[in-house]
């Protein structure tokens, strides 16, 4: 509580300065206007204004150290840590997608790194903790990865968390979802990265022998999940060679067209001085969000170059984790994907072509078979669909593909 606090007031107290600098480049194009006679006028306008604005941020930040003395006296939010409720989490995950970045660099105790989570508490990655908290363990995982400013209270979506698909899959297919949460406003390789440590770790860990993994993630999340087997891949985790599914939903794997108009829209504010104030704003997005523009999934992607320049370089192309089937899910508001509105706006925020990776410049290489469409159905929607589960399960009930996979069915063969 003290952390939100202490963010809110830092938020209050910037936005006098983000209001000065637009206040003063209107008058400075004012000023400008009348010519030099109006510099003496100009110069005492400016320094007042400038006064004026620091005295407002200050009485910001006391209003800030008198809130959080408050809550220290008053003890609030000491009987349940709000990340574990679904309302505080959404909070938290929402700022987290915004700002997930910054929230990480100062050290907050708003970042919520990577972890496991059963009714949103986090489980420590220790035998007896697993084992407490997956009591019917099975040896079979699916893995869930929420998508951007999500939790996994959204895996629940316009329903009831036992009607959620980890809950129908457990019963009908015998196997143990596994909730993931992740500060989704680092980079999706930053992300990918931690989750494949923590799923090398979860598997050395898990009460049973794991023999098969899928990865299931919604937006965001099917980038993260591509990115960790990546990741797991590279660096020699045994965890990946038990991938037999990787299943996205609605992920924007060519990008995703409101990051890119904000990109757009961000360097064209910071342009002009009367408007710098908003495209300073937009600047802010997080690393998480900036990373939708291409679907950018590794480091090489932005490491070392300008986040803000307009001719990006090209995403480096990463190949599907072989021993895994790769399937997809696309949606569109219209009930056909070939209606003017479906092709214009997909399911509000991902276009079909980037759902299913079949750009006019980029092809992930995607299998059309293992392909769905919803149609009539919006992005969120996807979290808790009735015809997404009946793809779901449909997957899951097939053996992965790839050479690797097969080999591991084969008797005597057991995975490392």
């Amino acid at each position: 509580m003290q952390a939100l606090s202490a963010l809110a007031f830092e938020e209050l107290g910037s936005f006098p300065g983000g209001i000065r600098d637009m206040h003063l480049g209107i008058a400075e194009r004012a000023f400008r206007g009348v010519g030099p006679a109006a510099r003496p006028v100009q110069v005492i306008h400016d320094a007042l204004s400038r006064r004026a604005y620091a005295a407002v941020s200050s009485g910001a930040a006391a209003l800030g150290r008198t809130a959080d003395a408050t809550i220290d006296r008053s003890g609030i939010g000491r009987q349940r840590l709000p990340s574990t409720t679904r309302p505080g989490s959404a909070v938290i995950a929402a700022l987290n997608g915004l700002i997930g970045d910054r929230l990480e660099r100062s050290g907050s105790e708003l970042h919520q790194p990577v972890s496991v989570r059963v009714d949103g508490e986090a489980v420590a990655l220790d035998a007896s903790s697993l084992r407490a908290a997956f009591p019917g363990a099975t040896t079979r995982l699916v893995v869930f990865l929420h998508g951007l400013m999500g939790t996994e209270f959204y895996w629940a979506w316009g329903g009831d968390p036992g009607d959620s698909y980890g809950a129908r899959l457990a019963s009908e297919v015998a196997c143990s979802p596994v909730y993931l949460r992740y500060n989704s406003g680092l980079h999706v390789s930053e992300n990918g990265r931690a989750i494949a440590a923590l799923l090398d770790e979860l598997v050395r860990e898990w009460p049973v022998e794991v023999q098969e993994i899928a990865l299931v993630g919604h937006s965001m999340g099917g980038l993260v999940a591509r990115s960790a087997c990546h990741e797991g891949s590279e660096a020699g985790h045994g965890w990946t060679e038990r991938v037999r599914h990787v299943i996205s939903l609605g992920t924007p794997h060519l990008g995703a067209p409101l990051e890119q108009g904000a990109h757009i829209a961000a360097a064209a504010l910071h342009a002009l001085p009367e408007t710098r104030m908003l495209g300073a704003f937009l600047r802010r997005r997080s690393a998480g969000i900036r990373d939708l523009r291409h679907g950018s999934l590794v480091d090489e992607d932005w490491r070392g170059r300008d986040p803000d320049a307009l001719r990006a370089a090209a995403c480096k192309e990463v190949p599907l984790l072989d021993g895994a089937m790769h399937c997809f899910v696309s949606a569109t508001i219209t009930g056909s994907p070939h209606h003017p509105l479906g092709r214009l706006l997909g399911d509000i925020l991902v276009l079909t072509p980037s759902a299913t990776g079949q750009g006019r410049t980029r092809r992930i290489p995607f299998k059309a078979e293992h392909g769905h469409h919803v149609g009539s159905t919006h992005h969120l929607a996807l979290l808790n669909h009735p015809e997404v589960y009946e793809r779901l399960r449909g997957w899951l009930e097939q053996p992965g593909g790839g050479a690797r996979a097969r080999r591991a069915r084969q008797p005597g063969c057991a995975a490392r």
